[in-house]
């Protein structure tokens, strides 16, 4: 064969493997596309609570009616001395912000909020966030009341006894055990996989009670942000 046909037909082999490998690689390309899972999108904003001092401000029991600047919120006191937490701080005082304060509780005791028309569904990259400070060997750990009206406690405990801190936490991350609201102890086993899509009320609590005035033990919670998909109640929906 003469020396231009050899390298025409080698040229000719090589424009043909080249357009087999790009085709091949194409439709690799488009598979593994048709069988890659939905992307995931950051959960918006749900609410925020940043605590409404009264006009006298100082330390004094907590006046629920009054006490959220959120008025799409209600906020409920929970545990046997819950209505024992008090509210104190200042919105102008870094140091000593507006926030809700546990050491007069005389034992286990906490709060959750409920928005008056949405659920919160704390599923996929759903996030709260909380600025806490603490005594002791006191933590504030995340509370939910599921639809059905199970309430679980979070794993994941937070609380600086240096500074207010504030604390991101993914809920995906997140174990669960459930809470006894009556007395606010936890009860039974690990949760495996509760249902987080219609959450109805999200909240804090300190499962130790409060050692008074002065340094020892006892809990502070500031601003509070969840992050997470709405989704309206059955009653809001039919009004």
């Amino acid at each position: 064969m003469p020396r231009r046909n050899v390298i025409v037909s080698t040229v000719t082999c090589f424009i043909v493997l080249i357009a087999a490998h790009s085709a091949w690689a194409q439709e690799r390309g488009q598979a593994g596309q048709r069988g890659a899972a939905p992307r995931v999108t950051r959960a918006p904003l749900f609410f925020r609570e940043e605590w409404k001092q009264t006009p006298a401000g100082g330390e004094h029991p907590v006046d629920i009616p009054t006490a959220l600047s959120n008025p799409n919120l209600e906020l409920k006191l929970i545990g046997p001395t819950g209505k024992e937490i008090l509210m104190t701080g200042s919105a102008t005082d870094e140091n000593n912000p507006i926030h809700l304060w546990t050491g007069m509780c005389t034992t286990p005791c906490g709060f959750t909020f409920r928005d008056k028309n949405n659920m919160g569904d704390l599923t996929g990259l759903a996030r709260i966030k909380m600025v806490t400070k603490v005594s002791g060997y006191h933590q504030v750990r995340p509370i939910v009341k599921l639809a059905d009206g199970t309430m679980l406690v979070a794993n994941r405990a937070e609380g600086s006894t240096v500074d207010w801190l504030e604390s991101d936490i993914a809920v995906s991350e997140l174990r669960w055990r459930k809470l006894d609201p009556a007395r606010l102890v936890t009860v039974g086993d690990w949760v495996e996989k509760p249902d987080l899509s219609r959450v109805d009320e999200i909240g804090f609590a300190d499962l130790m009670p409060g050692s008074g005035h002065g340094q020892g033990g006892w809990s502070d919670v500031a601003r509070v942000e969840v992050h997470a998909k709405s989704v309206k109640r059955e009653s809001a929906t039919n009004q």
